[in-house]
């Protein structure tokens, strides 16, 4: 057994006290190990920075104890058979993957801060937990005894993040066994009749999909701010959702967000940490896990999200489209769709993939995926003449791979793919996801299938139709994206700031300028760049960038497509 203690002294230092008792010992030298990331977020986060003073003692003397790697360390055990180590942790991150400490709260990922002790990582665990009396603690882990969890091994230890305090709002719904516990903490007034009943719809949905739920009891750790934020972190038994601001909490937009988050960290429960690449089973929390099965783990994941709240009822038709058309124009909103396939974008998530990098370099694993997870399902559902979808491969995935702890391979989830379409599907997969071809056609051509089309839409912006650029007006206008090709191409650079245009000072106003033009005119624009004040002269051309896309029913639509849209999406075609 490897005991944890937490404790604190002040809680607006941010610092949590951990001591980890090790029994049993044998070992000369003893190792411990930090994990450098935390599943559902692929980069190294290198946790250890946060760490102060680790040391080690035997019956209260202290031993020596070294650091060995960035998140490593040996313990000079000389075989004693119980050795405590201690450290502070600073806990002052606030988003679904940090921990956080203050006088209303503990909020623990133990991901970032509780040490393995190497070679016995399947050996049970306890945390206790100092906290006030009074205080509660939500968590998927089971609470033997007041304020003390227990895990089964180090795993599932580190992957049940907890929340603690006398302020917990809590409520359930059961379905097929399963306990679904919906924790809050943060000034809200939650409507909660609303909230289960829709909760209840959309997991009623996702279970319709794979059968049955993974776990027996379920925790949506809800931390609800008094600021505009939105995050999410899948686990095995539990998610942790951030969420603001609280007072807007069930207002249309939020509420929105709030079923949409929690409908994706629900479908992770399966798509991810069951049904898991073969790269990642099991984790090596120590270093990059390279895969390339993005698209399969976050892109479907992100389609279903709002897919399934549409499916259940909680999104109309339009308001689903809506969501879609918002990741259209995130896809085409730079060019990287022309220079990286989602698949390779997946493998290089440990290099760049949750910061912006160099411009048109790779897309995201979630925008990209999400799309080619629509135009696989319309294409399945095609081919098989509605025998077989995206559901279909899902609940396979399940039942072959997941529920069998098995990790599948790149191999393995496109030969399921074509054996669940009676056909090969290398085209899709050499196009769309190994490629970079434009997904625009036959993204339409899917859609037709259920009386939808794929409709370019004028882009109004003239400096990003015409021109080809991108501009941030904060407090001065500056450039942050410059499409390949175009007018602006060779003439400006990301971080240009704008003064002038044609002699006229730019206050706010280019497209009110650009409006006064016709749509041929060249333009001269006077800049600051790298302080040094330039002027460069745009000449429009023929074509235009930065495209608009929405998803539309068609007008035109017959009533055996009309038929096939209520057979996706569960809804009627003219609602």
């Amino acid at each position: 057994m490897i005991s944890y203690h937490l404790s604190y002294t002040s809680a607006l230092s941010h610092y949590l006290d951990i001591s980890i008792t090790i029994t049993g010992n044998t070992q000369q030298e003893l190792y411990l190990q930090l994990p450098a990331w935390r599943p559902g977020r692929y980069e190294l986060q290198n946790f250890a920075q946060k760490l102060r003073q680790v040391t080690a003692k035997v019956h209260g003397a202290s031993i020596a104890i070294e650091k060995v790697t960035k998140d490593r360390w040996v313990v000079q055990a000389d075989g004693a058979e119980t050795i405590t180590i201690n450290y502070s942790f600073y806990a002052r991150q606030m988003d679904a993957g940090g921990s956080w400490l203050d006088e209303q709260m503990l909020y623990v990922n133990p991901i970032n801060c509780l040490m393995a002790v190497e070679g016995r990582e399947h050996e049970p665990c306890e945390v206790a937990i100092a906290i006030p009396e009074n205080w509660q603690i939500a968590c998927g882990l089971k609470e033997i005894r007041k304020h003390t969890l227990q895990a089964k091994n180090y795993d599932e230890l580190v992957d049940s993040p907890f929340i603690a305090s006398d302020s917990l709002q809590h409520a359930s719904y059961s379905l097929t066994n399963t306990t679904f516990h919906i924790w809050i903490q943060g000034d809200c007034k939650p409507d909660w009749s609303k909230i289960i009943h829709d909760f209840e719809a959309f997991t009623k949905e996702q279970l319709e999909v794979f059968g049955d739920f993974p776990v027996p009891e379920y925790h949506y750790l809800n931390l609800i701010l008094p600021y505009r934020t939105y995050h999410g972190v899948e686990h095995s038994h539990s998610t942790v959702i951030t969420l603001g601001p609280g007072e807007l909490l069930m207002s249309p937009a939020l509420y929105k967000e709030f079923l949409g988050v929690s409908s994706h960290e629900l479908f992770h429960t399966w798509n991810i940490k069951k049904i898991r690449p073969k790269e990642m089973l099991p984790y090596d929390l120590t270093q990059e896990n390279y895969f390339k099965t993005g698209y399969v783990a976050e892109g479907i994941t992100t389609y279903y999200g709002d897919y399934i709240l549409a499916r259940s009822g909680m999104f109309t038709a339009q308001q689903y489209f809506d969501e879609l058309n918002t990741t259209l124009q995130r896809y085409f909103a730079d060019y990287s769709r022309h220079y990286m396939s989602v698949a390779d974008s997946s493998f290089d998530l440990w290099l760049d993939g949750y910061k912006p990098g160099i411009p048109d370099r790779k897309v995201s694993i979630y925008i990209k995926g999400a799309l080619t997870a629509l135009l696989l399902d319309l294409q399945l559902r095609k081919g098989t003449n509605n025998q077989a979808g995206l559901d279909t491969v899902m609940r396979e995935l399940w039942k072959r791979f997941g529920k069998k702890s098995i990790g599948y391979t790149v191999q393995d989830y496109a030969a399921l793919v074509d054996e669940i379409a009676g056909q090969s599907f290398k085209g899709y997969f050499d196009i769309y996801i190994n490629g970079t071809a434009p997904i625009e056609p036959a993204l339409d051509e899917a859609l037709k299938y259920v009386g939808c089309t794929l409709k370019q839409q004028e882009n109004t912006l003239l400096y990003e139709s015409r021109f080809g650029f991108k501009i941030t007006t904060d407090q001065t206008i500056k450039v942050t994206a410059i499409a390949p090709a175009s007018p602006a191409f060779n003439s400006l650079s990301i971080d240009d700031e704008l003064v002038a245009l044609n002699g006229r000072k730019l206050e706010q106003n280019l497209q009110h300028l650009l409006q006064q033009l016709t749509s041929s005119e060249t333009i001269t624009l006077t800049l600051f760049r790298e302080k040094q004040l330039r002027q460069v002269i745009l000449t429009p051309t023929a074509h235009t960038y930065y495209p608009k896309y929405t998803i539309e029913k068609r007008p035109d639509a017959t009533a055996s497509e009309k038929a096939n849209f209520k057979l996706w999406l569960h809804q009627n075609f003219g609602a």
